[in-house]
């Protein structure tokens, strides 16, 4: 009961009177009674900032449905997108000086008549106090009056406030609070499906903006953790990440971007391959480069010489883990240079490159002078890149393996599987762990190896920092749901039979709605609630593969938005929309700035009623709060607490 009375008594600082308290349970009701928030889900965006940025801005192209629902009957469509793309890029538009349009009054006059009119259709399903705490500071007393519905009374009053913005020349600045508003009021939630990191351009503005957003949440992917690594510290993770950056042209992200200092690499590089073409190694050139331009021939050789140091930390972290089962997988000492040739899981492929010049093949794993002076030199880098360790505290604040919300349980990769449909155990130094625990022991592990010290357990911090390599590509890691890695054949090996990567049974089995409920039930939760909402897959829509999986219960809304997938999957990728009626997905388009860019988007499953917020986690954090705030009430009903009648 003294518990239960100093909770009361803090409580009572935010509610001193009885008055009050009864309000605050007045005020929880009704909202309870809205209409749910809408959540989106997105997964897989692999450094493309523009299209993302698009998307979260477009909201998958609600927007846009909106704005010809408004205005399709008097506006042509030309002028709605014209609308659209002002509402995406308001600060462009205005610095756009081929726009001379804007400057003038009876335009802005026109805008902001159409911007409140779509303002206050996407904000009236939430409570005008919620629609407040959104508004932009400098303009809210107008927006606020703006937006509640004219009558005779008050239209004249409105005209005024219109007037008044225009007058003081202020009608560029209210339109541009007015479009982010807008952006704003559209998306409730935000949920990223792994994968934010490696082959587009920049993921760090992908995580600027979404260090912006006002309720995210990330569930890391494969791709992802190995950049947790790299800042960890971790070298086979530190060298990855290179060859990937180095491979994808994407210098910009790693110098500009984090501030890696990569002039040690290409010096090496030079110095090493100078005559060597590195043609197994030229990087894919999708997006140019602003910041730090490489030439192509360059980029190659820096690759090629990651790449090797990359293989030899892998083999000696393998080493350092037999309970991995990888020795097949260290492939250095498996080259035959005399006959050109290397053995791969017992098969013998001819060599495309048979120029080796940092290997010493007493012990094929052992970094070189130099190549040791490079790694120092690259860890340093990134374990005090400011802007990368901003990134990454994001990471764990806002991220996790998994997460459950409002019944749907939402992962990158997979929940592990053998082929006879059981959940797969990983050997561990804690043990065998599987299902829903092998996800809470991944995640514990890659908490100890970013914040446990290391000087208190230097092996315990080792072994965590070694396991973000684990996750990256381990046959078992349910971010990874392979058998292998084949990035050594795909440089060396020209035979394609040498690339297969097998899938983990669990993408067998996710076709079939029993064995989904067995993993919904494994996070126990109702599979008569609760969806699974998965990325980390490709869908290849052009072969006909659908993201519904498992009669519905399944959605993998991977579609490919980095390019390197689109002509794989012949589209752009997938947003799942969650709103208070229905889940629809968005099929994304590619991406041409300034076009007409509005996804596709289909309801596949209607709600049987609209679900309110009652309904929700937020309901039940809500009747929490209720129930907290009874008792109060009846604490001061029976004088266990007195109410504060002084007036603030």
């Amino acid at each position: 009961m003294k518990k239960d009375l100093d909770y009361l008594r803090l409580l009572a600082k935010s509610f001193p009177t009885a008055n009050q308290a009864a309000a605050e349970i007045i005020n929880l009701k009704a909202i309870c009674a809205l209409p749910k928030g809408t959540e989106y889900f997105f997964s897989d965006l692999h450094g493309e900032s523009e299209a993302f940025i698009f998307l979260m801005r477009s909201a998958s192209g609600v927007i846009r449905d909106k704005i010809s629902e408004i205005f399709s009957h008097f506006l042509p469509e030309e002028e709605q997108l014209r609308l659209a793309n002002l509402i995406y890029y308001p600060r462009e538009t205005f610095l756009n000086r081929k726009n001379a349009f804007i400057e003038d009054k009876e335009w802005q006059k026109i805008t902001i008549h159409r911007l409140t009119a779509l303002c206050l259709k996407i904000a009236s399903k939430y409570t005008r106090s919620k629609v407040r705490k959104k508004l932009p500071k400098e303009f809210a007393y107008a927006i606020d009056e703006l937006l509640h519905d004219e009558e005779e009374d008050t239209k004249l009053y409105h005209k005024e406030i219109l007037h008044g913005i225009l007058d003081v020349n202020r009608g560029r600045e209210f339109i541009i609070a007015l479009c982010e508003l807008i952006q704003n009021l559209s998306i409730d939630s935000l949920h990223i499906i792994g994968d934010i990191f490696d082959r587009g351009p920049h993921p760090d503005l992908i995580m600027e903006e979404l260090m912006c957003f006002h309720d995210v949440d990330i569930q890391w992917g494969n791709h992802d953790v190995d950049w947790m690594g790299a800042f960890a510290g971790n070298p086979a993770c530190i060298a990855n990440v290179l060859r990937i950056a180095t491979s994808y042209n994407s210098f910009d992200v790693l110098e500009d971007g984090y501030g890696i200092n990569l002039r040690p690499l290409s010096m090496f590089a030079q110095e090493i391959y100078g005559e060597d073409p590195c043609t197994c190694f030229y990087p894919h050139l999708w997006d140019k480069n602003i910041a730090d331009s490489v030439e192509p021939e360059l980029a190659a050789k820096m690759c090629k010489t990651i790449s090797v140091i990359m293989w030899k930390e892998e083999g000696q972290l393998i080493r350092r883990h037999p309970e991995y089962g990888l020795e097949h997988r260290m492939l250095l000492h498996k080259m035959d240079l005399e006959k050109k040739v290397v053995e791969v899981e017992g098969k013998i492929y001819p060599l495309r490159d048979c120029f080796f010049p940092t290997i010493d093949w007493t012990d094929p794993y052992a970094l070189s002078k130099k190549e040791k002076e490079l790694m120092d030199t690259l860890v340093y880098s990134f374990t005090h890149s400011k802007m990368l360790k901003k990134h990454m505290d994001f990471f764990f604040t806002h991220g996790s393996m998994y997460k459950i919300v409002n019944h749907n349980i939402l992962y990158h990769g997979c929940i592990p599987m053998t082929e006879e449909g059981d959940f797969l155990s990983i050997s561990t130094r804690d043990g065998e762990v599987f299902g829903r625990h092998l996800m809470d022991y991944c995640e514990q592990k890659c908490i100890e190896a970013y914040f446990m010290n290391r000087d208190l357990d230097p092996n315990g911090k080792l072994y965590a920092t070694d396991f973000f390599w684990y996750l990256w590509c381990g046959p078992k890691s349910p971010l990874f749901g392979k058998d292998k890695m084949c990035t050594f054949e795909h440089y060396f090996i020209a035979d394609s039979e040498s690339y297969q990567e097998n899938y983990n049974a669990y993408y067998k089995w996710i076709e079939k709605e029993s064995y989904v409920d067995k993993i919904i039930e494994e996070f126990r939760e109702n599979p008569e609630l609760s969806h699974i909402i998965n990325g980390h897959v490709p869908v290849k829509s052009k072969q006909g593969e659908s993201p519904i999986k498992a009669s519905g219960k399944l959605f993998m809304i991977d579609g490919g938005i980095s390019k390197a997938y689109h002509s794989k999957t012949g589209i752009a990728g997938y947003t799942l929309i969650y709103d208070s009626k229905h889940l629809s997905l968005a099929e994304h388009k590619d991406f041409q700035k300034g076009e007409e860019n509005t996804p596709d988007i289909r309801v596949v499953e209607r709600m049987k009623s609209r679900i309110r917020i009652a309904e929700t986690d937020k309901g039940t954090e809500l009747r929490q709060q209720m129930e907290d705030l009874w008792d109060l009430l009846k604490a001061y009903g029976n004088g266990d607490l007195k109410e504060s009648l002084r007036e603030v």
